[in-house]
């Protein structure tokens, strides 16, 4: 498969980059700046540079075109006042599934947050930003031209992964390490039956491949 992994040099992402091209797939990710095309090369991945900020969505498409999937990423980060929440967790979200649909690429998995709700309340940095994730999940939610999964994972460590989690519609809070989102989007790649499902992730006792079949119904 061709994937094309939207913030390409996350945490997140480049832990997935690693295990897709470890697998023997094509592995692209998008980048705001030059420099960090060396790391993504190492984890195995094409850069593409590309601001999702201020792109639009005929560029996006182009870049997205013979690609099998899809994957958000991005985000605008924890040092990031309320006006980015806007424009990276939900626009970009926004501008990236829509030019998925032009290119063509129905499978499209999204990393969400926990809490993730359009209609949450407050005014903090936090509250902007839950509500951003949940706009752009509910947007996602309704393109019928997308297989979409979202994943909305717990409270985010770097702690080695355990390859241990719970995935479920609902999990209740706890903490996940970031290399098992990445085992677990990797293996959500694999597995189109999970095209529909808005899953949350915690840390837990069931193997990735066990939990994510699962979820699937297999």
């Amino acid at each position: 498969m061709r994937i094309v992994i939207a913030g390409g040099h996350g945490q997140i992402a480049l832990r997935l980059e690693r295990l897709l091209a470890a697998r023997g797939e094509e592995v692209a990710g998008i980048i705001r700046h030059a420099e960090q095309g060396d790391d993504l090369r190492e984890a195995g991945a094409e850069p593409i540079l590309l601001d999702l900020e201020s792109a639009s969505p005929e560029e996006v498409a182009a870049h997205l075109q013979g690609a099998d999937a899809a994957v958000f990423a991005a985000g605008a980060g924890p040092g990031s006042g309320a006006a980015r929440k806007d424009t990276v967790d939900k626009g970009a979200a926004i501008l990236f599934a829509d030019a998925a649909v032009r290119a063509g690429v129905r499978r499209h998995v999204v990393v969400s947050s926990m809490g993730a709700d359009p209609a949450h309340q407050g005014d903090d940095v936090f509250d902007v930003y839950q509500r951003a994730k949940g706009a752009a999940d509910a947007y996602v939610q309704n393109l019928d031209a997308l297989d979409w999964t979202i994943l909305r994972p717990g409270m985010l460590t770097n702690d080695p992964g355990t390859g241990l989690v719970r995935l479920e519609a609902h999990t209740g809070r706890g903490p996940v390490t970031r290399d098992d989102v990445a085992a677990v989007l990797a293996e959500l790649l694999e597995t189109p039956a999970t095209a529909g499902l808005t899953l949350e992730l915690i840390g837990g006792s069931t193997p990735v491949s066990v939990a994510v079949k699962s979820v699937a119904g297999n």
